[in-house]
């Protein structure tokens, strides 16, 4: 079956409608599509330390500023590419945008030469408050150092405690006394020569429960393990909680799991992990048009045993599962904290061919929530029945995709109900997997097509 038959299929299905939506924006606004290369931007009087913000949070890029540049930032415009939305913004200042090769690209303003431009930005809404504070683990610190620091002597001096490690890249999670002590850290951090970066720590929303049906409804799952036949072996990493034995029929198609946050038993009820998992591999079955596959699923467990995980646990759980080879990333989760440093790892690896898709969010506002409000990630919403938006899913801006919220799965002999864009994204992963290993395709080449037959409707 052709890829744009199988999608139509599914989306007919599904129900869901295939139009685009309209694009708007007010005063003090400033919309960049990275995608399309357009910006759009109605910003009445800011300065430029607001504005620089912006584009860092906008565009994920790494900003550097000269000291001591001030300018009044007065433009509208919209739909413009990006370098001539740079000019407008901007004005009398110079400015260059340098691609890297393996991180975001960096843009320098200055006034004299950009070697002076040694100020980095840090990401802000337009308004000039950082997104999802609230969430912000208030006794912690995220530090990047450069090559050849340890962190063990800086954490020694600091009184803190290492509670989470990434030594390939130089990532840190220290955790401090109390929220005092991590505020006068940062400010000695700040000056330190072998500082990188610092960031914060957010916790990750807690899916929501899963509600049991009684009896056993779920369809037969058939599907068949095989070998891989091309050079673009599919492996989905489920960025999750644990997921453990699932039955005979689905384990095959597990890979050995990774935890990145301690042991986990097996769980004795149906949690998360397993029913995303579940989800993923009966999308896989419902989009593959033969009775076998070769994708496989590799579990991270980044929640462990608490019940509860951080943006720096997911950004280590998506590391080690990239380094084993999964090409789609599933992240059926989500946080209103927007972490530079999951947003710098998840950069660095689409640039590599990984695909990335993140739940929306299971409230009915258009709030970013991350990382699927990056835009490297693909941000999926629920569908309900009638192929409109489900009534308690996100329908912000940055939504790219939408797919049924509502899951069957089993467990003991028992159907359980499981909903939300949890559900949709983990759905999305399957078709995008399918799509891929039927057609001989890495996952990247299959995006546009599943962009095109499962929009978002109208919002």
């Amino acid at each position: 079956m052709r890829l744009t038959q199988l999608l139509r299929k599914l989306a007919a299905v599904a129900g869901l409608l295939l139009c685009s939506a309209p694009s708007s924006f007010s005063a003090d606004t400033l919309i960049w599509h990275t995608n399309q290369n357009r910006v759009s931007a109605d910003i009445e009087s800011l300065p430029l330390s607001r504005v620089l913000e912006a584009i860092a949070h906008a565009t994920g890029w790494q900003v550097y500023v000269e000291p001591n540049t001030t300018h009044t930032v007065s433009a509208r415009f919209a739909d413009l590419p990006t370098g001539e939305a740079l000019r407008l913004l901007l004005g009398r200042l110079s400015y260059a945008v340098l691609p890297q090769t393996n991180g975001p690209s960096r843009l320098y303003v200055f006034q004299s030469s950009m070697r002076n431009a040694s100020r980095q930005v840090q990401p802000a809404n337009l308004d000039g408050n950082r997104p999802g504070m609230h969430a912000r683990i208030r006794n912690e610190l995220v530090v990047t150092l450069r090559p050849g620091a340890r962190i063990e002597d800086i954490a020694r001096l600091l009184g803190a405690k290492i509670t989470g490690r990434i030594d390939s890249l130089n990532t840190y999670r220290l955790e401090f006394k109390d929220e005092e002590a991590a505020r006068k850290a940062r400010a000695w951090l700040e000056e330190h020569p072998d500082v990188e970066a610092i960031d914060f720590n957010f916790t990750v929303e807690t899916p929501p429960p899963i509600q049991p049906l009684g009896g056993d409804f779920t369809p037969a799952f058939t599907l068949k393990p095989k070998d891989p036949d091309g050079n673009c072996p599919i492996v989905v990493g489920l960025i999750d909680g644990p997921v453990g034995s699932l039955s005979k029929e689905l384990d095959p198609f597990l890979l050995p799991p990774i935890s990145v946050a301690g042991e986990s038993p097996q769980p004795a009820e149906l949690t998360h992990g397993p029913a995303m998992a579940e989800t993923i591999l009966r999308s896989v079955q419902a989009s593959t048009p033969t009775g076998s596959s070769s994708v496989r699923l590799l579990p991270v467990d980044v929640y462990g045993p608490n019940g509860t995980t951080s943006t720096f646990q997911v950004a280590e759980g998506i590391y080690r599962a990239v380094n084993a080879g999964a090409n789609v990333i599933n992240l059926s989760l989500g946080s209103p904290g927007d972490s530079p440093i999951l947003r710098q790892l998840i950069q660095t690896a689409a640039q590599q061919g990984v695909v990335f898709f993140s739940a929306a969010g299971n409230e009915p506002v258009t709030t970013p929530v991350y990382p699927a409000a990056y835009p490297e990630v693909i941000a999926v919403t629920a569908a309900d029945r009638n192929g409109q938006i489900a009534s308690y899913a996100n329908r912000g801006a940055f939504v790219d995709i939408m797919t049924p919220g509502t899951s069957i799965v089993p467990f003991n002999g028992q159907s359980y109900l499981v909903n939300g864009t949890s559900t949709a994204t983990a759905y999305a992963s399957g078709i995008a997997a399918a799509l891929a290993d039927s057609n001989r395709r890495c996952p990247p080449e299959v995006v546009p097509t599943m962009r095109a037959h499962l929009p978002v409707p109208p919002r």
